[in-house]
């Protein structure tokens, strides 16, 4: 098969530490450029400050890989897809559903490939929680996602704007498993969403969901965790309790388990080079969806200001 000219778009710390090591490892993608409007790129490759000049005047690229912040995202990745580019969306994949949607749109019309990205549902527990549960009825679900700003996000401003989801960057992933693994569709019912005096996005919340059957489903979310990081997911069925932690990374269940290396994101460019060879998209939104309807019906609290 021919190999996929991929750019990196956004060099920040996920482009960085994920991203350009997965292109790297997968030898259905070359890298042939980076864009950025800061820095000189990556030893080697050719760099731009924009996208346009890229298209414009630089190698001839097949894909773009989206790592912006999501505010920015929607006008790239439709300057992409307008020029039948395939087009990989960093998670959220987009600060509104409206602009997602419009981008499906697009790529459709254009007949290149769009993926909205969830790397959590690559982690190695994921899809063999998904088979468990498959038969199993859901009698209550927590999730327990709590961890350090300053470690994970340090000096990304635009994580605390509006459209930069807050502790919703991390809480999204969980809820990309939950989506992913339940068998019956997941509703909010209702959020409290604590605010810093001097943030636009929460830095906590609390939301309590149900799947269709009734199954009620509890979530804590909290960016002030110090110390070990708690990132699990309990499910409790007729059958006993399933339990996801450190991010999916390892599964328990009666009678069985399940671990392994942390491949999320050669998982995901992996499921990017099939969907291009099947000139295919996916493009789910259910985790924005319940995050959006968090922001839509959650009760907003003040705390104080935070400084990260």
């Amino acid at each position: 098969m021919k190999r996929i000219r991929i750019a990196v778009v956004g060099l920040g710390k996920i482009a960085r530490d994920q991203h350009l090591p997965a292109i790297a490892d997968n030898p259905a993608f070359e890298l042939v450029a980076t864009v950025s409007p800061h820095g000189d790129g990556v030893g080697g490759v050719p760099h731009f400050p924009a996208l346009e000049e890229l298209l414009a005047d630089g190698p001839a690229v097949d894909a773009v890989a989206l790592c912006t912040p999501p505010q920015v995202r929607h006008d790239l990745a439709a300057l992409a897809l307008e020029r039948g580019v395939h087009v990989f969306l960093e998670k959220p994949p987009g600060a509104t559903l409206a602009e997602v949607a419009a981008l499906a749109g697009l790529a459709e019309r254009s007949g290149a490939t769009l993926f909205a990205s969830w790397h959590s549902r690559f982690a190695p527990g994921v899809s063999a929680a998904r088979g468990w549960l498959a038969d199993r009825q859901l009698q209550r679900g927590s999730i327990r996602w709590r961890e350090d700003v300053r470690k994970w996000h340090p000096g990304q401003a635009w994580i605390w704007e509006a459209g930069g989801l807050g502790v919703f960057d991390p809480g999204i992933n969980a809820l990309s498993i939950l989506t992913e693994i339940l068998p019956q569709p997941l509703f909010l019912c209702e959020a409290l969403l604590e605010i810093p005096a001097n943030k636009a996005a929460p830095i906590a919340a609390q939301l309590r969901f149900r799947d269709t059957a009734g199954a009620p489903v509890q979530m804590d979310l909290d960016w002030r965790q110090t110390g070990p990081q708690s990132w699990d997911i309990e499910i409790e069925t007729d059958a006993g309790v399933l339990k996801l932690s450190d991010g999916g990374a390892r599964l328990a269940y009666p009678g069985g388990a399940a671990s392994g290396e942390n491949r999320e994101y050669a998982g995901l460019y992996a499921h990017f080079a099939a969907l291009v060879e099947r000139g295919e998209s996916d493009v789910d939104v259910r985790p924005l969806t319940l995050v959006a309807d968090a922001f839509l019906r959650g009760t907003r609290r003040t705390v104080e200001a935070f400084e990260d």
